[in-house]
């Protein structure tokens, strides 16, 4: 222990950094969902508290709150709640990098001479006498590796070199240098001002013992009044050390502060710690230092030199800390899975809205290949919560091409798809609200039985409820008739609806239009249970009065039938090459991205590839076809448009009108009887008068022939 009259350098304990996990993981959300790449310093808070603990040093602390609300509102500066005699507040800042290159890269002798100027600035402004808590301001370089969930940083404590440095002539335990009666005054004193939750976390004071031996604990701005002769006068700091030979960080800046303020050579410090709570001379320091300094030290212009980078086990090298095993794995699979799109809006699509993809409900009905597709193309664009509907069970046949089956779901006869798919999606990605609906869709042309019909009726019922509690629905069944049902019920509730079909070589990707009854609608009548407020800002009118798209069935001339009977294996079966699925299900969900985000949603225009109509191609995403048709052969794609008609047998106004007038038993009457939608709609006479006109045509030409033979 250094003695009187020993004359060394006085040395200091530098300061230590601790970081909770907590600041990582708001630094983290911070980054993805406000900052980007916006690389400007940022204000943050830290504290310390004397020390407590006689073998144990306390650190400078950053928690979660010491980084900016993640708020839309305005950074400040973070502070933590005033007095907590345990949290000394204290103001820092943040320089948070893009990568690694440009965190190594940074000027960090540029950036503490930086720092150090600011407190060096507080000293001749007279703020540190307001605000004694600047005198410890402090430094923090990063870069996050998002991907990794690992973070390199490093601590700067600036402090102000005194050239030549502070000799130290005594040091010792207070409770060695003060009488009893002046001990047992100053822990009183003390113990009152760190009680008190006006001055309690005040890390800088002064401390006058009067000529009766008490003691009083005031601000420094009353020092020119505390220069009574017979007082004894001690330039007091909260103490994080617990040496018992050297003072902590702090006093190094506190020094200069005296010095440059009042010209002191000589003066007396008071390190404060304690014990359980309570003021311990035992433990607190009183030492003599003498100061010497340079004529420019009294110029304000005059920065002195600054030194202060954190050591890392003895080295001048940053830290690393990695959190990716500590964290829930779920909340990881969330991060990680919002990482791209969160990049992706940084730059190229800053208008890129993922609180609609994340709240938006899917329905797809269909889980096989193009429903394994589609749903693990919906989770990649954010969507969380997905229905699938089957009733199929997993065949030795179908893990090859439906990526969410393996060996394990074809056993025991296999398990329903719907089930299995849903157990799947949670495997891949543990947020997504999946559900699996196992039941069958009733389809025009297949005829049930008395016996049946309560169970079909119950069947609609369901399918009409899930439409209804969903947002966007895809129609990714194997046949024809199959989507009949789905479309109607679309129709008559006005749905985002998608359909996805495939041939052998073929495929085609379209959006249906709005339902006839809907071309003005208001969204809190139509969309009672559905899309959530965000998904309230997407128009919803046709302002132009133009004919609405058609859907899947708009333009056929004949009803949807049944498409598996006396057929053989490959026509009842989806033959197509392995190819076509993934291509189709990824244009799906890029079409239904794209309805989310444009203005007019389910009543934009049809738009064509190479077009000049303008239209939305410049928005961020592109155009928006109606239809999408491709073919692998030639490795060709086409955007058409085709426009409702009158006669469809699906969504036109006669078919739907009929819908809600009958309700179920208008679907049993379509499901039974062949020819019920074209009679309803118009069809049979359609095509009755086409064959009358062909046969018409066909007299007139043979008339013409046999004009011409007698000739």
């Amino acid at each position: 222990m250094a003695k009187e009259g020993s004359g060394s350098i006085l040395q200091f304990a530098p300061f230590q950094s601790s970081v909770d996990e907590g600041f990582w993981h708001r630094l983290s959300s911070l980054k993805l969902n406000k900052f980007g790449i916006d690389d400007s310093p940022i204000p943050i808070s830290g504290f310390f508290a004397p020390c407590s603990h006689p073998q144990v040093s306390n650190y400078l602390t950053l928690l979660a709150e010491s980084l900016p609300s993640d708020s839309n509102e305005e950074s400040s500066i973070p502070a933590f709640n005033r007095g907590n005699r345990n949290r000394c507040s204290v103001p820092g800042i943040l320089y948070n990098t893009n990568t690694m290159e440009s965190f190594h890269g940074l000027d960090k002798q540029g950036l503490l001479k930086a720092e150090a100027k600011k407190i060096w600035e507080d000293i001749h402004s007279g703020k540190v006498l307001e605000d004694s808590a600047v005198l410890s301001r402090f430094l923090l370089i990063s870069f996050a590796d998002l991907k990794k969930w690992s973070f390199h940083y490093w601590f700067a404590f600036p402090a102000l070199i005194l050239d030549p440095p502070a000799t130290l002539v005594d040091l010792r335990p207070a409770s060695q240098w003060f009488t009893l009666e002046e001990a047992e005054s100053v822990s009183t004193a003390c113990n009152e001002w760190r009680n008190s939750s006006v001055t309690a976390d005040v890390p800088f004071i002064l401390v006058s013992v009067g000529s009766d031996s008490r003691a009083a604990v005031r601000h420094l701005k009353d020092w020119e009044t505390c220069q009574d002769d017979g007082q004894k006068l001690l330039f007091a700091f909260y103490d994080p050390c617990h040496l018992p030979n050297n003072p902590g960080w702090a006093l190094r800046n506190f020094l200069a502060f005296i010095c440059a303020r009042w010209n002191l050579k000589t003066v007396h410090f008071l390190c404060y710690r304690e014990n359980r709570g309570f003021a311990d001379l035992s433990l607190s320091l009183v030492g003599e230092a003498l100061i010497t300094i340079s004529q420019g030290w009294r110029e304000h212009q005059c920065v002195p030199n600054a030194v202060g980078w954190e050591l890392n086990k003895g080295r001048k090298v940053p830290r690393c800390i990695n959190l990716a095993k500590s964290m829930d794995p779920t909340r990881l699979a969330i991060s990680a899975a919002d990482l791209n799109l969160k990049l992706m809006r940084w730059r190229a699509l800053p208008s890129l809205n993922l609180d609609i993809l994340f709240s938006i409900k899917c329905l797809l009905l269909g889980a096989g290949t193009l429903g394994c597709q589609v749903a693990r193309m919906l989770m990649a664009w954010g969507v969380r919560k997905i229905t699938l509907v089957d009733n199929g069970r997993v065949a030795m046949s179908n893990p090859l091409r439906q990526s969410l089956y393996t060996l394990d779901d074809c056993l025991s006869g296999g398990d329903f798809k719907a089930t299995a798919a849903v157990r799947s999606l949670q495997r891949i990605f543990p947020a997504v609200v999946a559900e699996g609906v196992v039941m069958a869709i009733p389809m025009p042309g297949h005829p049930v039985s008395s016996q049946e019909e309560n169970s079909v009726l119950e069947d609609c019922r369901r399918l009409n409820d899930l439409i209804g509690s969903h947002d966007v629905i895809f129609l990714l069944t194997d046949t024809r008739e199959s989507r009949w049902l789905p479309t109607l019920l679309c129709a008559n509730t006005n749905k985002i609806t998608i359909t996805a079909a495939l041939g052998f070589d073929s495929f085609l990707v379209m959006r249906h239009g709005p339902g006839p009854f809907n071309s003005t609608p208001d969204l809190k009548v139509e969309m009672p249970n559905s899309l959530s407020a965000v998904m309230d800002n997407l128009a919803l009118t046709n302002t132009d009065g133009k004919q609405r798209l058609g859907c899947y069935f708009c333009n056929d001339v004949v009803a949807p039938t049944d498409s598996t009977s006396n057929r053989t294996l490959d026509q009842q079966c989806t033959v197509t090459r392995p190819g076509l699925a993934p291509i189709a299900s990824a244009l799906a969900v890029e079409l239904l991205v794209g309805i989310l985000h444009h203005p007019y949603g389910i009543f934009a225009e049809a738009e064509i590839a190479n077009s000049n109509n303008g239209g939305s191609s410049e928005l961020p995403l592109g155009i928006l076809p109606h239809q999408i048709r491709g073919s692998l052969p030639h490795f060709q794609q086409m955007t058409l448009v085709g426009h409702s008609s009158n006669s469809c047998t699906a969504c036109c106004c006669t078919v739907v009108s009929e819908y809600r007038k009958r309700g179920m038993q208008f679907i049993l009457q379509a499901i039974n009887h062949p020819t019920f939608l074209e009679d309803l709609t118009g069809l049979t006479e359609l095509m009755r008068s086409a064959n009358t006109f062909q046969l018409d045509w066909d007299d007139e030409i043979e008339d013409a022939d046999d004009e011409c033979i007698e000739l």
